[in-house]
């Protein structure tokens, strides 16, 4: 990549929240698995904690949301949407919550699962 181009991506990589909302997430091979429902943010550090992906059912019947740590995502130009190192079969079993049953995110243990799931380290 030459050197203005490089300062051109990096000059233009910020996002509204509203705008992530909605957006496409893929697997690796380019499956598409779901959307972005919200974003979970550290009040105190500022920065994204989680992408809740909204994930499986039909016409929001038996969808779960699925608390993905934000660096497990890269944006992809190419499909317009995020992809994450996770395949469909890994998500069924991650851990999630059904809409209006949402889990303590202030809860340590919380956070240890999801960390411990995708394999980052729990900060």
């Amino acid at each position: 990549m030459l050197e203005d181009e490089t300062a051109l991506t990096n000059a233009h990589d910020h996002i509204r929240a509203t705008t992530v909302n909605g957006t496409d997430v893929f697997s690796p091979d380019g499956e598409h698995i779901g959307h972005i429902d919200d974003i979970v943010l550290s009040k105190r550090k500022g920065n994204a904690i989680y992408a809740v992906l909204s994930f499986g059912g039909f016409l929001g019947l038996g969808e779960r949301y699925h608390p993905l740590p934000w660096a497990s995502l890269h944006y992809d130009d190419k499909l317009a949407g995020y992809v994450v190192n996770v395949s469909r079969d890994q998500l069924q079993a991650a851990p999630s919550y059904q809409r209006g049953v949402d889990p303590d995110w202030n809860d340590p243990e919380f956070d240890k699962r999801i960390a411990g799931y995708y394999g980052f380290p729990y900060l």
